[in-house]
């Protein structure tokens, strides 16, 4: 299924707001949560959720009461270990 980067900016937005929408988030109906980033000093919000297409996490974001700003598909997921292993192979003879 795939992977989507949501983009929010919520300035004062504080940790227990956060904590406080935590079991409305977990219910994950029409997308399902991943992880959240957050700068509380900026407002800055970046989620990522698995959903069958960007409508569904529009709906998902809808139905939590939370405003958006971006939405964007992942094509390509890379984590530091992996990333070391390609670097890895491209650099050997």
């Amino acid at each position: 299924m795939p992977l989507y980067a949501t983009v929010h900016r919520s300035p004062g937005l504080s940790p227990d707001e956060i904590a406080a929408n935590g079991a409305l988030v977990a219910k994950s109906e029409h997308a399902t949560f991943q992880h959240l980033y957050v700068d509380l000093y900026q407002g800055f919000l970046v989620s990522i959720y698995e959903g069958e297409s960007q409508e569904a996490v529009e709906r998902e974001f809808e139905r939590v009461g939370f405003p958006w700003d971006e939405i964007h598909e992942i094509h390509v997921s890379l984590d530091a270990a992996t990333l070391q292993a390609q670097v890895s192979r491209a650099a050997a003879p």
